[in-house]
């Protein structure tokens, strides 16, 4: 005969097996790819398999729904299209629901994947705040110093990024064609026009590193080619990138001024036109 002891012994022991034969598994998911696309249209690449057969669907930023497997598999695949989508931000974060056979749902932890270089915003105030930022890279010149013969000026310069080239960067393109002008205060002949192609190459602890190379005129007998070097130093609003740049300036015309100049701006080939 059992003592109560051993009684309640028993019946702990038979509650713990009724729990534990009744608790059902989640469903793991293991990632194998999710990734965008950086060629239109961009496409989201997902790949998973799970720990058990089951339906699964994706959710990004807790607002765009989309099947990615409608049958019972443990291997899951899907390209979904986000032309049409906006984003807050060029990290988009998104989970994976799963159904089991019996109907169980289940979420997975949260992941996320980079938006190419050309990220599509939400409407509101990021979209607002870009479109001030944009303002300021195509309507304010940048501040520079230039060193003229046995003078210095200061000088403001407007660039603008005309045609990129499409690289396999999360950032930047492979490189650009700019045209740019310089205003140089007090000196005899104040304007510089240029065209020029700059090569980026992103490297660690800061953005790039940009060898470029122009030609330019000052409208009179000053006309030559210009090599540089920038600088990308940190990005604003992961769109535009603070740079330094340095210029040295060989006159083609014998009676034109070698010259030299330095001076800081803001890029971004986010308004910038890419060829297919």
């Amino acid at each position: 005969m059992l003592n109560l002891k051993n009684t309640i012994l028993l019946l702990l022991v038979l509650l713990s097996s009724e729990k534990l034969f009744s608790q059902t598994d989640s469903i793991e998911v293991y990632l194998i790819d999710a990734y965008c696309t950086r060629e239109i249209p961009y496409t989201f690449k997902l790949s998973f398999f799970t720990s058990d057969v089951c339906k699964s669907k994706v959710i990004l930023e807790d607002e765009f729904e989309f099947v990615v497997s409608e049958d019972f598999v443990d291997m899951h695949k899907a390209d979904i299209d986000i032309n049409d989508l906006s984003f807050d931000d060029k990290y988009v974060n998104f989970y994976i629901l799963t159904e089991t056979e019996t109907g169980e749902i289940f979420k997975s932890e949260s992941f996320d994947f980079d938006l190419p270089f050309e990220p599509q915003l939400k409407e509101g105030s990021n979209l607002f705040t870009l479109c001030l930022f944009g303002s300021a890279i195509f309507l304010l010149p940048y501040p520079g110093y230039v060193y003229y013969g046995n003078s210095s000026y200061f000088s403001l310069t407007k660039e603008i990024p005309i045609l990129s080239f499409r690289s396999k960067s999360l950032n930047y393109p492979a490189g650009y064609l700019s045209l740019e002008y310089t205003y140089v205060f007090n000196a005899d002949d104040p304007s510089y026009l240029r065209a020029g192609y700059k090569r980026l190459f992103e490297i660690p602890h800061i953005e790039y590193i940009s060898p470029g190379i122009s030609l330019y005129t000052n409208f009179n007998i000053n006309q030559g080619i210009s090599p540089e070097i920038s600088v990308g130093l940190f990005t604003i609003k992961d769109t535009f990138t603070f740079y330094a740049r340095y210029r040295y300036n060989f006159a083609l015309h014998t009676s034109g001024t070698n010259f030299q100049e330095i001076y800081i701006g803001l890029y971004s080939a986010f308004f910038s036109f890419y060829p297919d």
